[in-house]
């Protein structure tokens, strides 16, 4: 018989941001396997519609939650939807998160450090400042934040594959998940952060794929193969475990933490 404190994670009620493709979608998808009731919010209703009927083929619970996460009241609404149909909330995994065409920071736009700050840092703000208090009532929760690698270490292999403000967004990610983890260990409610190496097939590099040329490309590429110890980039269904331990029970000892899923990159 399982022990109750590695009880899974059925019936628990689980927020995911950026559903509606690319890692996000592997999340619900995996999540909603679980047995957990996955709220996907998005701000693609095409794609909430293909995540959600993804779920729902499969045997799983899902609803789609069409939101803006960088606008305080579409969140405020996206969160209430969920409450209604749910009841609360018991995992948020702030997800959601977008990356400009990379380039050198004397060369970068107010507009585009604005435009990804404004989803990357102020959007899991919004989100986190909704989920604490249902958190509360629950006495208890878990959070996951999606950071990465860029805001733990610098990296300029000669050309831009990152851009400073995807860095600046991603580390102050990092220092948020520690300052909530600390605030909150008394409510029973624990946030910790994934912070993933260069993923395979996710919506975050759409911009710098459209941007780069073929040489361009070719080269990032090479410098994955060499300077990824394990030789290769991660895929999304990698990390799927590792969010649904830190979600549940199994890591009822773990919050603030900050864990690479890198390929050994920061080892290197």
């Amino acid at each position: 018989m399982t022990p109750p404190h590695f009880a899974p994670l059925r019936e628990k009620v689980v927020l995911i941001t950026g559903a509606g493709g690319g890692l996000g979608r592997t999340f619900a998808i995996g999540f909603a396997a679980q047995g957990a009731k996955v709220g996907c919010l998005d701000i693609s209703e095409q794609g909430l519609a293909g995540t959600v009927s993804d779920i729902a083929k499969a045997g799983g619970v899902a609803i789609p939650v069409l939101a803006d996460i960088s606008d305080e009241v579409s969140v405020e609404k996206g969160f209430a939807e969920v409450v209604e149909k749910f009841g609360g909330v018991d995992v948020l995994v702030n997800n959601a998160g977008i990356a400009t065409t990379p380039m050198r920071l004397h060369e970068m736009s107010l507009a585009d450090w604005d435009r990804l700050m404004a989803v990357n840092l102020r959007g899991a703000f919004l989100c986190l400042r909704e989920a604490l208090p249902l958190m509360q009532k629950k006495r208890g929760g878990s959070i996951v934040n999606i950071a990465s690698i860029a805001g733990l270490r610098g990296y300029f292999p000669g050309f831009s594959i990152l851009g400073g403000n995807y860095s600046a967004s991603k580390g102050a990610l990092v220092a948020l998940t520690r300052q909530v983890a600390i605030e909150y260990a008394a409510e029973n409610i624990r946030c910790n952060a994934i912070a993933p190496g260069f993923i395979e097939d996710t919506d975050l590099g759409r911009e710098r794929r459209a941007a780069t040329s073929p040489g361009m490309t070719s080269a990032f590429e090479r410098e994955m193969s060499v300077r990824v110890p394990l030789g290769r980039r991660g895929k999304p269904d990698e990390l799927v475990e590792l969010a649904i331990y830190l979600a549940g029970a199994q890591s009822s000892y773990v919050t603030g933490q900050i864990i690479a899923a890198d390929g050994g990159w920061l080892a290197a």
